[in-house]
């Protein structure tokens, strides 16, 4: 019955089940009796669960020849084994009608544990016990990914942090840690775990007090209609311990958002702040409308105009001249912290520059369809206040849609919309005629956002085909096109669709040589 005792108050000290515990005990015993009876001996313990008696039994199956063990090939798991073996005319010796593949079973003696023998049961006992407290935690915690716990500060080390969560260990990095924050051995700490894995030392459980998550779960926690799903958090920005903005939307049209999370006279807020060490918080409205969400991302700045490039997923932001500061914020934090929250790049200008801005897009564009279409400045300015910035859009347009302009009649928009196609074919023409030339390749037009200019300008640099253009930097191609034409991250973007060729290659010939393998 001690056997059963030692189990049962392993099990609860561990927090593991006692059969895992009665498992490595009768393993121990096994490896106990095969060092007393010959490690070629297939030995078995078993260990009664209602009385604690340990039954050792000894299993050998009868066959006709044992096979041959090569010395060399001994730590080869697939070697031959002469373990639990015994041939049939020693065996007809302790049992006269055993026949080939008979199995004799015979009990052994109790034995009293050598020195050797206990230190090697000691080690089962304890490597089989520590695994399973390991698969414990890590089947405890990685259904918690996204909790915020406490725990008790362990161990330091530069900066780096264990923490005792009371039935396992988590590990925070100093860069999951809020500035100026140090921490002390006995410290209480409550964070946020992000990731947990399973590695070869045991579960590894990752905390943090930077992470945007922690944030959330604070508030969570301390605003019950987040908790009840009234209010919904949209999205989150952090700049640990400096400044941070929140996105909030209510579900239920008569309930202010922002006022619930900041509670009364700011009591719910204050606790947040409080335990991120002064992190100053925006909760700011979400809404569907991207410029009005990002007019409120930007408080407490007032902005006057929001001007959205759909294309390359932009936004350009006009404010007063005395918001300007206040716009982009101490070393550019509330524009970069607003620009987090919208997964928008926003450029924030003021009136003096956003106007000299328009002015010389309007000269451009103007330009542009003086020369294309034939026209006067007049034309040109009357298309570019109307929104064509492109011949491409003008010669697609509709004649009646054209037309309907001030100024306009069928037979003028007729002739503008075919002066723009008699434009882009001899454009097309030119190009086809230097592409020979040059001998640009037809596959890195092919490539999604390559136009024909892009392909002009690459050809002088020796860039001629898709190959060749996924072979580039991003800031190699940065500098060939110019940071005009495009910034350094859609340059990898476009690198990445010409590789993307490379990648499809390799799939079919994977799937080509499972194929060939599966036949």
């Amino acid at each position: 019955m001690e056997l059963l005792h030692v189990a049962e108050g392993v099990a609860r000290e561990k927090h593991i089940d006692k059969e895992i515990v009665i498992e490595a005990l009768e393993e121990a015993i096994q490896k106990a009796a095969k060092s007393k009876y010959g490690h070629d001996q297939d030995i078995r313990a078993t260990i009664d669960r209602k009385t604690g008696t340990t039954i050792l039994k000894r299993y050998r199956k009868v066959v006709d020849e044992l096979p041959t063990i090569d010395e060399e090939a001994e730590e080869d798991f697939d070697a031959p084994t002469t373990e639990g073996l015994i041939l049939l005319a020693q065996a007809k010796r302790i049992k006269p009608d055993a026949q080939l593949g008979d199995e004799l079973v015979d009990d052994l003696p109790p034995f009293d544990f050598g020195r050797i023998a206990a230190q090697t049961a000691k080690q089962v006992i304890i490597q089989k016990v520590r695994g399973a407290e390991r698969d414990r935690q890590f089947e405890e915690f990685k259904d918690r990914v996204g909790e915020i716990v406490n725990g008790i500060v362990k161990r330091t080390d530069y900066g780096n942090v264990t923490i005792d969560l009371g039935r396992a260990e988590a590990y925070m990095r100093r860069d999951e840690t809020i500035q100026r924050e140090n921490f002390k051995i006995g410290d209480r700490v409550r964070g946020y775990i992000y990731d947990v894995r399973q590695e070869p030392r045991g579960p590894q459980i990752f905390m943090s007090r930077s992470h945007p998550g922690f944030l959330a779960g604070l508030f969570t926690q301390e605003v019950p209609e987040i908790y009840e799903g009234v209010i919904e958090i949209k999205a989150v920005a952090r700049d640990p311990g400096s400044r941070a903005k929140f996105a909030v939307m209510s579900n239920d049209p008569g309930l202010d958002p922002v006022g619930a999370c900041v509670g009364m006279r700011g009591s719910r807020v204050q606790v947040v702040v409080n335990e991120l060490q002064g992190e100053k918080i925006d909760i700011v409205p979400w809404s569907p409308d991207i410029a009005t969400f990002i007019v409120n991302a930007l408080s407490p700045a007032e902005v006057s105009k929001v001007v959205l490039d759909e294309e390359n997923n932009r936004i350009e932001v006009c404010v007063p001249d005395d918001q300007l500061s206040l716009a982009i914020g101490r070393r550019g934090q509330n524009v970069r912290l607003a620009s987090i929250l919208t997964q928008l790049d926003i450029d924030v200008l003021n009136e003096a520059e956003e106007a000299e801005r328009r002015v010389e897009e309007t000269r451009v564009r103007s330009a542009l369809f003086m020369e294309a279409l034939d026209v006067d400045d007049m034309i040109a300015n009357l298309l570019c206040a109307e929104g064509f910035r492109k011949v491409e859009e003008l010669a697609e347009c509709p004649v009646d849609e054209l037309a309907a302009i001030d100024g306009f009649d069928e037979d003028v928009a007729a002739e503008l919309i075919n002066r723009g196609q008699v434009y882009l074919q001899t454009k097309a023409d030119e190009f086809e005629k230097q592409k020979k030339t040059l001998g640009i390749k037809d596959d890195i037009l092919d490539v999604d956002g390559v136009n024909a200019s892009m392909a002009l300008k690459l050809a002088e640099h020796d860039i001629k085909s898709r190959d060749d253009l996924a072979d580039l930097a991003g800031d190699e191609l940065v500098e060939m096109l110019g940071t005009d034409v495009m910034n350094e991250k859609e340059a990898n973007a476009l690198i990445m669709k010409a590789r993307q060729h490379w990648f499809d290659k390799t799939d079919k010939a994977e799937a080509k040589a499972e194929d060939e393998a599966a036949a």
